[in-house]
């Protein structure tokens, strides 16, 4: 059954009888026509947005509001209530497990950094409470699978962050690719080009007086405090964050991920070349990075990240599909093999569940119904693991000069051509001269993907990097565990 004719049913039974909330923990029930009421975790940026998306929702209830922030819980207490007119009060606390003790809670809402969100998310499955949780799912490749693991122990609905799997022009394109109407699809490709700025060094100091800086922390060993962890750059922090591959390119690389072969989970090869050039900052994950992963079936992903700003840079945060024949689509124009002039693609819309990315998680939580979310934990999860292995390639990576020869991909004609084009960018754009600066190279890394380990070369100091050291206290369980 396709999830709009599931759609069509349980709006008929909605009033006949109670559709199962799907919470194996809980055992609550909800009427198609009930009220949801979601617990909003993390306040300041993303946090933001799921609160319009959640009040925008008809019979929708903010319940909590999440934040070790004092000043950000305090401010966005005020707006919420204001905004509610009279319908509800939020209540707003520090630390999201006392809302997940609140057996009327439906949903968790999860826009923390990223190093919260596995654990958050298992949690709330374990408290039977359905969740949407930002991108990326994981922070790392282990804590992906337990949260896997609790979604299907729990029977909760887990939507990702992906709101691009609402898109049924999207669906309908990777449908037509997979049905073979292009021709076989050989390499998808995502870009994560938008501009950015270094972050500078702050010191090390006392975390502010409005901050838990314990639940601010939460499983991340993070040993000291210093202003550009909070509330933005932690995204260029391995302990918090995981660049802008997994940040904003998590939306491209799970729209790459999601048009090749439907049999396709993880690769069994990735590597990744780049560098952090230019700004001579604090962080530590690159701006520029070209990966590439290759698949059991012989698809290949590749990725691109540049956010080093210069004169006519050219914004992209976008897919194309290069496909075995020589034919590609590039901006939803298909060219031919050898062809410079293009045709707009035109396909029917896919199967997705209706109401955009807010709208159908709510239609899934009502329905009790996991498979009806747009982007569930098993595709989050695989999307995840796509950019983890291209970043632990980079993190084991050696340095050599900066020149057109760093890059080394063998005989496979397309990567060394995209890989030359992010070069001349940076070379003739940005202005870094040759053999004037470094890339760090990674070793093209091995990966099993029934076990979901690296073998062969690299894999002991690759497998060390699939999993984070926790603190007390905010341990991730085992996946046997759960």
């Amino acid at each position: 059954m396709n999830r709009r004719l599931f759609l069509q049913g349980a709006a008929a039974a909605s009033g006949a009888g109670l559709l199962l909330n799907g919470t194996q923990a809980s055992g609550n029930f909800l009427n198609a026509n009930d009220r949801v009421r979601i617990a909003v975790c993390g306040l300041n940026g993303r946090g933001s947005a799921h609160i319009s998306g959640w009040m925008g929702q008809e019979n929708v209830e903010i319940a909590y509001l999440v934040d070790p922030d004092r000043n950000v819980l305090e401010r966005r207490l005020k707006e919420v209530t204001a905004k509610a007119n009279g319908r509800y009060v939020p209540k707003g606390v520090a630390d999201i497990r006392e809302a997940l003790e609140d057996k009327n809670v439906d949903a968790v809402s999860v826009a923390t950094p990223n190093h919260w969100h596995s654990l958050i998310t298992i949690w709330a499955a374990q408290a039977g409470k359905h969740v949407y949780v930002e991108k990326p799912m994981s922070h790392d490749v282990a804590e992906g699978r337990v949260a896997v693991e609790a979604q299907k122990k729990y029977g909760v609905v887990i939507q990702h962050g992906t709101q691009s799997r609402s898109s049924a022009s999207i669906a309908g394109l990777h449908e037509a690719i997979q049905a073979g109407k292009f021709g076989r699809l050989k390499v998808s490709y995502g870009y994560c080009c938008k501009p950015r700025g270094g972050i500078g060094f702050k010191p090390v100091s006392a975390p502010p007086g409005n901050l838990d800086w314990n639940l601010w922390r939460g499983p991340a060993e993070v040993d000291a405090y210093n202003g550009n962890l909070v509330h933005y750059n932690w995204h260029w922090f391995w302990q918090t964050g995981n660049g802008d591959l997994n940040n904003q390119g998590t939306h491209q690389l799970d729209i790459a991920r999601w048009a090749l072969d439907t049999d396709q989970t993880h690769p069994v090869r990735a590597m990744a070349i780049g560098g952090r050039f230019q700004w001579d900052d604090q962080g530590e994950t690159p701006n520029t990075m070209f990966g590439m992963a290759e698949y059991p079936n012989g698809q290949f992903v590749f990725f691109n990240v540049r956010n080093v700003n210069y004169k006519g840079y050219e914004k992209q945060v976008e897919n194309e599909y290069y496909f075995e024949d020589g034919g590609r689509i590039v901006r939803n124009m298909y060219y031919a093999k050898g062809s410079d002039k293009g045709e707009k693609v035109s396909v029917p819309a896919g199967d997705v569940t209706p109401g955009g990315n807010w709208g159908a998680f709510i239609s899934a939580v009502r329905a009790g119904d996991p498979n009806m979310a747009n982007g569930n934990a098993d595709e989050a999860h695989n999307a995840c693991v796509l950019g983890h292995l291209m970043n632990n390639s980079y993190r084991l990576g050696e340095e050599v000069p900066f020149n057109a020869k760093a890059g080394q991909f063998g005989d496979n004609k397309l990567a060394s051509e995209h890989f030359l084009r992010l070069h001349e960018v940076m070379h003739k754009g940005v202005g870094i001269p040759e053999n004037g600066a470094n890339y760090t190279v990674g070793p093209v890394l091995t990966f099993d993907p029934k076990s979901e380990k690296h073998i062969g070369d690299h894999a002991e100091e690759a497998n060390a990097l699939l999993q984070d050291p926790n603190r007390k206290g905010f341990e991730v369980p085992e996946a046997s565990k759960v």
